[in-house]
C-alpha cells in the first residue's frame, strides 16, 4: 500500500483520516559527476523577466574568482552570499539564460536554477493538520512517580528503551542537536530550557539572520519543527512530555518559506552554519524542493546535488553527524525505477520514471548522512515508511495508523507525540519522526562518548541498534496483497538497515 502523496510531502493522509507529517531520504554515496541514460527531467525556467536563485559551485575551499564575479554580474546576477569553506555561491538574477551562461565561464563547475517559481513564490496550503491534544486530553492521562506529565501516551520512548535509558542520563548540556526544519519556538515550556539559542538562525534567504526569534515559525507557518524539537529534547521538567535525549541542547535552524518551501540556497547556509557553530547533530526531516528527486544528467539538478552534498561533507568534516529521513512514498529505493509524479513541486509537475541510483533526494542522499526508516506500534515497517537494501541505516518509532499498528494501552494512538507553537502538544507521524528519534540517540552517544568523532558515533549508532529481521511478508492492510518485499539478513535488510535505535545501550555501552 503507498500512502497518498500531497505537495512537497509535508504532510500525507493516513487511514482514518489521521495526519502525519513527513521527511524525505535515501542513502549516502551521491556525487556531481554526470550518470550515464539517467532519464531526462524538465529544465528548470523561467518568464523574461522574473528573479530566480541560481546556485553556482566553484572550486572547493575558495570564494569566487574577480573574473567569475565579474562574468556573474555581466550575465545579470547579483551575488547574495559566498561559502568560501565549500565553494558555494548564491546569486539572483532575472535572467532566464544565466544558469546556460554562467556555467560556460572558467572556473565555474556546475551552476543551476534552485527553483521554477520566482522568488515570490506562490503560498500553499498544508494538506492536514497535526491532532492536538485537548485539555480533557491531558487531564485524562494518569502518569506515574518520575514521568511527565503526558509519558504515559509516548509508547515510543519504551520501544527504543528511552526510558529505561533516563535512569542513567538525560544526556549532556555540551550536546546541541539542530533541527533543520520549519523553525522552532523556543517559548515552549518544554523547550525553553533546553534551547541554544546561540547555534539558531533563519537560513531562509540562503544568509544567516540572527534577529533574535527568526528561528521561530509564524502562527501561519508549519508546526512541523517543533514537533520534531520536541521528540529530541522535550525537557523532563514535570511539564508535558518527554524527549529522547531531555538533558542535551536543542537549537531550531529555520530554512523553508513562509509556503513550505526547502530550498538549496537555505538548506546550504543551515548545514554551513551548523558546522561553524559547532553543532554535534542535524536533525533533517525534509527533502530539497524543487526536485523530489535531483538527476545527474540534468545540469541544473546537479549543480544542487553538488551544492548539498559540499555543505553535508563540510558539517562532517567540523565534527556534526547529519540525520535524516527516508520519506513517506513506502518506495522501494533500491528499485531500479520510480514514478516520481510530484516535480517540480513549485511549477507545474508531472510524472517521470527515474531511477534512485542516478536520481537522488538530497540532503539526505549527500555521502556520509544517516538514512531513518519509521517503525508504527508494533516494531514493524509503518505502512507509508520508504525502504531499501543497503539505503537504510537505522529504524525508528514514525508511527503508523491505529488501525494498522495499534499501541499498547495507556497510549491511545499510534502517532508520535511532539510539542506544537504556542505551548501545546499534539500527534504526528511520518518518517519526520523517526528521525528525531535517531538524532536523541545520536546525542545520547555523544553525551555518553564526548570524545568519539562522527565516524565513531555512527559506528555505534549502527551497532548498538537491535538487529529486527524482515517482515515477511509485509501485509500491513491485511488485504492478500503484498504491500512491500524486504530483503537482505535479520542484521542488515531494507526494511530496519542495521536495526531498530536502542537508547539504553547508548548510554551504557
Amino acid at each position: 500500500m503507498t500512502a497518498p502523496r500531497t505537495r512537497s510531502r509535508r504532510l500525507v493522509a493516513l487511514p482514518l483520516g489521521m495526519a502525519m507529517a513527513t521527511a524525505f531520504a535515501f542513502l549516502p554515496g551521491a556525487t556531481a559527476s554526470a550518470a550515464e541514460s539517467a532519464p531526462k527531467a524538465p529544465k528548470a525556467s523561467a518568464t523574461d523577466g522574473a528573479e530566480l536563485s541560481y546556485i553556482v559551485n566553484t572550486a572547493t575551499g575558495k570564494g569566487p574568482s574577480a573574473s567569475v564575479k565579474k562574468a556573474i554580474a555581466a550575465a545579470g546576477g547579483t551575488i547574495t552570499v559566498a561559502y568560501d569553506q565549500i565553494g558555494v555561491v548564491v546569486v539572483h538574477s532575472s535572467n532566464p539564460d544565466f544558469a546556460r551562461t554562467i556555467r560556460k565561464v572558467p572556473g565555474v563547475q556546475s551552476a543551476g536554477a534552485t527553483r521554477t517559481a520566482p522568488l515570490s513564490a506562490q503560498s500553499t496550503t498544508e494538506v492536514g493538520t497535526p491532532k492536538v491534544l485537548t485539555a480533557e486530553d491531558v487531564a485524562n492521562v494518569q502518569a506515574a512517580d518520575g514521568q511527565d506529565p503526558l509519558e504515559p501516551l509516548q509508547w515510543d520512548l519504551p520501544a527504543i528503551k528511552a526510558d529505561k535509558a533516563h535512569e542513567k542520563t538525560l544526556g549532556s548540556r555540551d550536546v546541541t542537536v539542530a533541527v533543520i526544519d520549519t523553525g522552532v519556538d523556543d517559548t515552549h515550556p518544554d523547550l525553553a530550557p533546553n534551547f541554544d539559542r546561540a547555534a539558531s538562525v533563519n537560513c531562509v534567504s540562503g544568509k544567516p539572520d540572527t534577529t533574535d526569534g527568526a528561528w521561530r515559525p509564524s502562527a501561519e507557518e508549519s508546526p512541523h519543527g517543533t514537533h520534531v524539537a520536541g521528540e529530541i529534547a522535550a525537557a523532563k521538567n514535570g511539564i508535558g512530555m518527554t524527549g529522547v535525549a531531555p538533558g542535551v541542547k536543542v537549537a531550531g535552524i529555520k530554512v523553508s518559506t513562509p509556503a513550505g518551501y526547502f530550498y538549496t540556497e537555505a538548506v546550504v547556509c543551515g548545514f554551513v552554519w551548523a558546522a561553524e557553530h559547532h553543532v554535534d547533530i542535524t536533525n533533517n526531516s525534509y527533502y530539497t524542493d524543487p526536485w523530489n528527486f535531483n538527476c545527474l544528467d540534468d545540469v541544473d539538478q546537479r549543480a544542487l546535488v553538488d551544492a548539498v552534498s559540499r555543505a553535508t561533507q563540510y558539517a562532517e568534516r567540523k565534527g556534526t553527524v547529519n540525520v535524516a529521513a527516508a520519506g513517506n512514498e513506502n518506495y522501494d529505493l533500491d528499485s531500479h525505477a520510480i514514478t516520481d509524479p510530484s516535480s517540480p513541486n513549485d511549477g507545474t509537475p508531472g510524472d517521470r520514471v527515474i531511477d534512485p541510483h542516478k536520481c537522488f533526494d538530497i540532503p539526505t542522499q549527500s555521502p556520509g548522512v544517516v538514512t531513518v526508516s519509521s517503525t508504527g506500534a508494533k516494531g514493524i515497517k509503518s505502512s507509508f515508511s520508504n525502504y531499501g537494501h543497503n539505503v537504510i541505516d537505522v529504524a525508528a518509532p514514525g508511527g503508523d495508523s491505529t488501525a494498522y499498528q495499534p499501541p499498547a494501552a495507556p497510549a491511545t494512538s499510534g502517532l508520535i507525540l511532539g510539542t506544537l507553537p504556542g505551548g501545546g502538544w499534539g500527534y504526528m507521524a511520518g518518517t519526520s519522526m523517526a528521525t528525531p528519534h535517531v538524532a536523541g540517540v545520536a546525542a545520547l552517544i555523544k553525551s555518553t562518548h564526548p570524545h568519539a568523532t562522527v565516524g565513531q558515533v555512527k559506528a555505534l549508532l549502527t551497532s548498538e541498534a537491535d538487529a529486527t529481521a524482515c517482515t515477511t511478508p509485509y501485509d500491513i492492510d491485511s488485504d492478500g496483497t503484498i504491500d512491500a518485499v524486504c530483503k537482505g539478513s535479520k542484521n542488515y535488510n531494507g526494511f530496519y538497515g542495521h536495526g531498530i535505535v536502542n537508547a539504553l545501550k547508548a548510554v551504557t555501552k
